[in-house]
């Protein structure tokens, strides 16, 4: 039964025209994301401006309706599923660069820009964007806003939190509201803007962002370090990012991802490589190379089997073959993948790591370890077949264990990809009770009708 009376339907269709969808296939299209849950929305309303999403809101909030704001779906936890019905709020066509000022490092954009053609369009300015998930290419700035994604990039440039100055957003009230501000210092009441990023869309729609903006460097060079175990290169981990120089990017493989890499992908690896680091540098040329000599100083040590130098692109191009040969071959172990991002300090993971392993061998399924070594931010992916019940429940059970693991590490659910339904269950295990209630606060203060994407992020 729809959640929407014909006089709501009605007035929005009013509002939207033919941006509101009501056919059964139009909505499921919109009834799922990149976790592979679904869930059929009401409506699918598609806004052209902020004054549509305004009464939009408005006129869900009178009727108690849902209101689920959606990117373009490439989030895995389900951040974007419409669980209680309602209405899908689709900000594909609100995808307009309002404004690009390279001499304040600022860009303001609608929700619905892609990052890719936000990227694009800074190039030609000599700057970027910093955040770069592996969506990056079709997710939406809104969407990368909504979980703080992150990405290599973020263990020097930050993730998405880092680098917004100021949002415009519409709260469950239907109220538009303007937090933070277009300079890069400002101490003029609550920080609100970095608290709506990472918030999936349960306190606020955003509508626009001013973004701060980072120069591209002149050059960059890669490295690559492989290592008998995972203790050795998570040694080196943490002299990597105990000595001055930054990594632009600091990426971790276990022993499992090496060998998949390896044996299915086709990356020229080692047999006797039990871990693998990827670590790169960027900045003007002439300096760059002090940097990678003091990476390289940093990286060698007990337990190094190789460090590759690429002194140019086509080599740097070569020695991350490995890297994006992964991902692929994960799907030859299993057809079913639970991917979820945990962090720990950095100096825990090797702990993280032969915990996770003894897991696998506990519940007798392949589980792979890789990502953001320079944040902690790890990628455990457990493979599994969803057809066979007894084993989708064990995969179900170890990844529960993955989250208290973590947990015991002093670390937390989630580095980017934000909690959504995969583990919003697990909430009362990361975060005490006071401080639960406390943002139960700031949500009712912000939605009170509890109508912005009802199911998500906080635990009943």
């Amino acid at each position: 039964m729809s959640l929407l009376s014909p006089a709501l339907a009605s007035r929005l269709h009013a509002l939207l025209g033919e941006g509101w969808r009501t056919d059964p296939s139009e909505r499921l299209a919109y009834a799922y994301d990149n976790s592979r849950r679904h869930s059929l929305p009401d409506a699918v309303a598609l806004p052209a401006t902020r004054e549509q999403v305004v009464a939009l809101v408005r006129a869900c909030h009178d009727a108690r309706v849902p209101v689920i704001a959606r990117g373009r779906g490439t989030n895995t936890t389900g951040a974007a599923v419409p669980v209680a019905g309602g209405v899908v709020v689709s900000f594909e066509r609100m995808n307009r660069i309002l404004d690009i000022r390279p001499g304040d490092r600022c860009a303001v954009v609608e929700a619905g820009v892609l990052n890719g053609d936000l990227q694009s369009a800074l190039k030609p300015h000599g700057l970027f964007w910093p955040p770069d998930p592996t969506s990056a290419a079709y997710s939406t700035v809104g969407g990368n806003l909504a979980c703080n994604a992150g990405g290599p990039r973020a263990v020097k440039y930050g993730a998405s939190r880092d680098n917004v100055l100021a949002l415009t957003a519409v709260t469950g009230t239907g109220e538009l509201i303007h937090c933070g501000t277009a300079t890069t210092k400002g101490a003029t009441g609550y920080d609100l803007q970095r608290l709506l990023v990472g918030s999936e869309g349960t306190l606020a729609l955003i509508v626009e962002a001013s973004l701060r903006l980072t120069p591209m460097p002149q050059a960059r060079r890669a490295l690559r370090a492989l290592y008998r175990d995972v203790s050795s290169a998570a040694q080196a981990v943490a002299r990597l990012m105990a000595q001055p120089v930054t990594p632009s990017m600091l990426e971790f493989m276990d022993g499992d991802a090496v060998r998949l890499a390896r044996d299915v992908g086709g990356a020229d690896l080692p047999p006797e490589a039990g871990a693998l680091l990827m670590i790169e540098a960027d900045g003007d040329a002439q300096t760059l190379p002090f940097a990678i000599e003091a990476l390289m100083r940093a990286a060698e040590g007990d337990g190094l089997v190789s460090l590759d130098d690429a002194a140019d692109e086509a080599s740097r191009e070569k020695l991350w073959a490995a890297r994006k040969a992964l991902s692929p071959s994960l799907r030859t172990l299993a057809p079913g993948k639970i991917n979820e991002d945990v962090v720990v300090p950095v100096s825990r993971i090797p702990q993280l790591v032969d915990g996770v392993q003894s897991l696998s061998r506990e519940f007798a399924l392949p589980i792979v370890c890789f990502g953001h070594a320079g944040n902690g931010n790890l990628h455990v992916n457990l493979l599994y077949h969803p057809e066979d019940a007894a084993e989708n429940a064990r995969a179900h059970a170890a990844m529960a264990r993955v989250f208290a693991l973590a947990l015991s590490l002093g670390g937390t659910l989630s580095g980017e990809h934000g909690i959504g339904l995969a583990k919003r269950e697990f909430m009362p295990q990361a975060i005490d009770a006071p401080t639960l209630a406390m943002m139960r606060a700031v949500k009712a203060a912000f939605d009170p009708a509890g109508i912005l994407n009802p199911g998500k992020l906080l635990p009943d």
